[in-house]
């Protein structure tokens, strides 16, 4: 599908384009995004024992801050799009994939994502974590849980807010509270938050990436809020990466673009990160 829509990612031989992006760059238009550990890593993260509701819920854009697992884990918003760089990051069967600054984190609700897979007719599956869709799969940065797409009593949820979240009870005998669910398509996190979020929530030690003192993700690194760049412009974050795909994708004519989203090419340059400015 890729292929045809103009991605390559292998040559004539089959084999793939990859590039360990925490230590060096890709060397074609289209590759793969690996990543290599760094076990020295330290990440340390906010988040409130007490929620508290926002005046309005924050929206979450690509690799936006979400929350962390149970298992200890940072869980970050959609990965990154093909539509950035040209090159694609490349996740395990649970959803997850290592950052450039050499640490893992989940772009999924791994412990409902083989659901998702029996759904869509998808054969893949995810080995290393237990599947259970009423489980709690963590909490979010505002200090709500975060469970998988049914609630404890293995009903689908119904009335969830614009952020996949509602008031319901998450065990048998507890009181309501309010706590995200999963969704039932890939990517299956929530797309906003309603409660306050601690200011610094999330470092790291390494050198590069999410987290550190360096933001622009190393080599080929994750690309550009597209949420907040339509947001800056004024449009819809999903025409925004259609108009973008159908004007060329990475090497998209802005003027084409621009003149599409009725804004001017000045703006769409100064919305957009480096190299397309």
């Amino acid at each position: 599908m890729l292929d045809a829509q103009g991605y390559t990612f292998f040559n004539d031989e089959g084999e793939v384009y990859s590039f360990d992006i925490r230590v060096e760059g890709p060397t074609e238009p289209n590759e793969c995004i690996a990543g290599s550990v760094d076990p020295e890593v330290e990440m340390t993260m906010l988040i409130p024992a007490d929620p508290v509701m926002a005046d309005e819920p924050t929206k979450l854009g690509t690799v936006s801050l979400l929350g962390v697992g149970l298992d200890g884990v940072p869980i970050f918003g959609d990965a990154p799009s093909v539509l950035v760089t040209g090159h694609m990051p490349a996740l395990d069967n649970c959803g997850g994939h290592v950052d450039p600054g050499g640490w893992y984190h989940w772009h999924a609700t791994a412990t409902n994502v083989n659901a998702i897979y029996q759904a869509e007719g998808v054969e893949a599956e995810c080995t290393s974590v237990a599947q259970d869709q009423t489980a709690q799969f963590g909490y979010a940065f505002d200090g709500f849980a975060m469970f998988g797409a049914l609630d404890h009593d293995g009903i689908t949820p119904d009335g969830l807010d614009e952020c996949s979240g509602h008031i319901g009870l998450t065990e048998e005998g507890g009181e309501p509270v309010y706590h995200y669910h999963a969704g039932e398509s890939f990517p299956n996190l929530p797309t906003c938050l309603v409660g306050v979020v601690a200011e610094g929530n999330f470092s790291t030690t390494a050198s590069t990436g999410a987290g550190s003192n360096n933001l622009d993700g190393g080599p080929g690194g994750p690309g550009p809020d597209f949420g907040a760049m339509a947001e800056e412009l004024g449009v819809d974050p999903d025409l925004l990466l259609q108009t973008l795909m159908d004007a060329g994708g990475p090497n998209a004519d802005l003027n084409q673009v621009a003149e599409a989203l009725d804004v001017s090419v000045d703006a769409l340059r100064e919305a957009l990160p480096g190299p397309a400015r």
